[in-house]
């Protein structure tokens, strides 16, 4: 199948693929929480997954770990181009989650970690994770709790940020809520949860600022489009922000996530 991204998820690409490959680091603060949803997951040798959203294939590469047969897809040309580097044995290519480039129950096992949720049409992008999934076969999410610090950062950073359209994007944590999920999901899979917290650690405030600015998409991008004091102002903002979690030996912030596990019926 042809990889398209659609025309209104261009200026997403961009954004989620300059981190390039430090976006790696950024997946490196979280990878309890993808070990949680791959022990959970368990793939098997030989099973055919898809990892959706990849970034820079840290949980694609997880999975490879056990044996099975991976293909990781994001929106981000940066990010694939690091990927390839990273886990040379994995099929990484370019492709929309909300319109997978792939056949129907094409995987044993459809993945996303802190990926999908952040997509402008969710309705759209879980039914491809649904259409893509073989009859039996298993669906393993890691989203962001609503209301925790994770969205707190993404709060500060709005006044930075240029104004939503009208109407605004569908918020990302939706995604860490049950009833969204089931909402999105339930009519083709059986659902189930767990939660779990990973906690970013780092020496400072000013160390996430300097990974964020170079290795996180979104960050990266806002940081860029403004003008050199609009810059300071958020990079003082994010680094206070940070700091609020701080303790003797540095930055220790909490960060809530929900599993969620899905066979396909």
């Amino acid at each position: 199948m042809p990889i398209t991204i659609r025309p209104h998820n261009e200026k997403a690409a961009a954004t989620w693929g300059s981190g390039g490959a430090v976006y790696d680091k950024v997946s490196e603060t979280i990878a309890d929480a993808i070990d949680h949803v791959v022990a959970r997951i368990a793939p098997q040798p030989g099973e055919d997954c898809l990892d959706v959203a990849t970034g820079t294939g840290w949980t694609a590469r997880r999975l490879a770990s056990r044996g099975a047969r991976v293909t990781g897809v994001d929106i981000g040309q940066g990010v694939i181009e690091a990927a390839k580097t990273l886990g040379p044995g994995i099929d990484f290519r370019i492709g929309d989650a909300e319109e997978l480039p792939f056949p129907d129950a094409s995987y044993d096992i459809v993945t996303s970690t802190f990926g999908v949720m952040f997509v402008a049409r969710p309705e759209d992008a879980a039914r491809e994770l649904a259409r893509v999934c073989r009859k039996g076969g298993r669906l393993g999410l890691c989203t962001w709790l609503p209301g925790g610090s994770v969205e707190g950062l993404f709060k500060m950073m709005r006044p930075y940020m240029p104004p939503p359209p009208d109407p605004p994007p569908p918020s990302p944590f939706a995604w860490g809520k049950k009833k969204r999920l089931r909402e999105l999901l339930g009519s083709a899979f059986d659902l189930k949860f767990e939660k779990g917290v990973t906690t970013g650690r780092f020496p400072s405030g000013k160390a996430v600022w300097d990974l964020f600015v170079q290795g996180y998409g979104p960050t990266r991008t806002i940081a860029a489009s403004l003008d050199p004091k609009r810059r300071q102002e958020l990079e003082r903002d994010f680094i206070a922000y940070n700091e609020e979690f701080s303790n003797d030996l540095g930055v220790a912030m909490p960060r809530e996530y929900l599993v969620t596990i899905g066979v396909r019926r």
